[in-house]
C-alpha cells in the first residue's frame, strides 16, 4: 500500500518576533500562507519495523536530522506501531530556504502515515505532535493562511488572501536561522503592522496586504548576504507590488497581481538567479480524505 501526500512552502507575508523566552526559543507572530510550489511524499508500507528515507536530492538527509523520519519515528514511538515505511521525498522546494520545506515534509509525512497506518487521528492531534518536530510544523499540518505565534505552534486560521501570482528567487546559499536570530536585536526592530496585515486578509484588500508586508529577521540577513539584497532590488525594479525574505531567507519572494508583470518579474530573474518559479497562493487548509 501507498499513500501519496503533497507538501507545500510556506511564505511568511508578516514575521515580527516580541521577545526571547525563559525556554530560549523566541516569542513570535507571523502571518503565513502556503503556496502552490510543493514537494511530493510517498509512503510505502514496510513490514520491516524500520524508517527508510530516499530522495535523489544530495542535499536531504536520510537518518534521523530528516524531519520527516522524526515524524514517522514520533508516530512509531508513540503509538506502538511496529511496521515500518519507506519515505520518498521528491523535493521542488529549495533546501534552507526560509520556505519550510522541511517542515512541510514532516508535516505530510503525519498526515500520510496517518492514512497508512489507521492511526484515526485529526488534524488538531497531528499539529500538537507536529509541534515536537519543529516550531513550523504544526502550521504545515493544516496548511492555508494562518496566525503562528508562540514560537509558531500556536496556530489561528484566517481567510485565503486575495489571490495574486507569487514570484520566488533564491541564490544559491544557505542561510542559518539559528544564526540570523542570534544575531537579532530585538529592542531595535521595527516590528511590522500584523493587525494590519490580518485586516487586509480578512477583508480581501490586495493593495493593503502589500503595504502590510514585513519581516524582522530581513536587515539581518541582508547585512550578511548582499545578494539577497540584490534580489529584492530587482524585483523593485521590475515592478512587484511587494517584495519580502521569508522566513530568515534567503529566498525573496513578490507578490504580483498582474500575469505581464509576473512574466516579466520572472523572466529578468532567471538571469540572475539559480532558482525562480512563479506560483500561486493555495489558501485553504488541508483535509484528511
Amino acid at each position: 500500500m501507498k499513500v501519496l501526500v503533497k507538501a507545500p512552502a510556506k511564505i511568511n507575508l508578516s514575521l515580527d518576533v516580541l521577545h526571547k523566552r525563559p525556554d530560549g526559543y523566541h516569542e513570535v507572530e507571523m502571518v503565513m500562507t502556503t503556496i502552490d510550489l510543493a514537494d511530493r511524499i510517498e509512503l510505502s508500507l514496510l513490514d520491516e519495523d524500520r524508517i527508510v528515507i530516499q530522495s535523489h536530492n544530495r542535499f536531504v538527509p536520510d537518518d534521523q536530522r530528516n524531519l520527516a523520519y522524526q515524524a514517522a519515528h514520533l508516530l512509531k514511538e508513540r503509538f506502538q506501531v511496529k511496521k515500518g515505511v519507506v519515505i520518498g521525498i521528491e523535493k521542488t522546494i529549495p533546501v534552507a530556504a526560509g520556505l519550510a520545506g522541511g517542515s512541510s515534509d514532516a508535516a505530510a509525512t503525519l498526515r500520510g502515515l496517518n492514512k497508512l497506518w489507521n492511526l484515526g487521528l485529526n488534524l488538531d492531534e497531528l499539529a500538537v505532535l507536529g509541534a515536537e518536530i519543529g516550531s513550523d510544523v504544526s502550521f504545515c499540518v493544516y496548511g492555508g493562511t494562518a496566525l503562528a505565534t508562540g514560537r509558531g505552534e500556536i496556530i489561528k486560521q484566517l481567510p485565503a488572501p486575495p489571490t495574486c501570482w507569487i514570484v520566488l528567487a533564491k541564490p544559491f546559499i544557505g542561510v542559518s536561522t539559528a544564526e540570523v536570530y542570534r544575531r537579532l536585536n530585538v529592542d531595535k526592530v521595527q516590528h511590522p503592522p500584523t493587525k494590519e496585515m490580518i485586516s487586509a486578509i480578512e477583508k480581501g484588500d490586495f493593495n493593503q496586504v502589500c503595504s502590510s508586508v514585513g519581516n524582522v529577521l530581513e536587515d539581518v540577513t541582508l547585512s550578511l548576504y548582499p545578494e539577497v539584497a540584490q534580489i529584492k532590488d530587482q524585483m523593485k525594479r521590475f515592478g512587484a507590488d511587494a517584495v519580502l525574505m521569508s522566513g530568515s531567507g534567503p529566498t525573496v519572494f513578490s507578490l504580483v497581481e498582474h500575469d505581464s508583470r509576473m512574466h516579466r518579474i520572472y523572466n529578468g530573474l532567471r538571469g540572475f538567479c539559480d532558482q525562480v518559479f512563479a506560483v500561486r497562493m493555495l489558501g485553504e487548509r488541508h483535509t484528511l480524505d
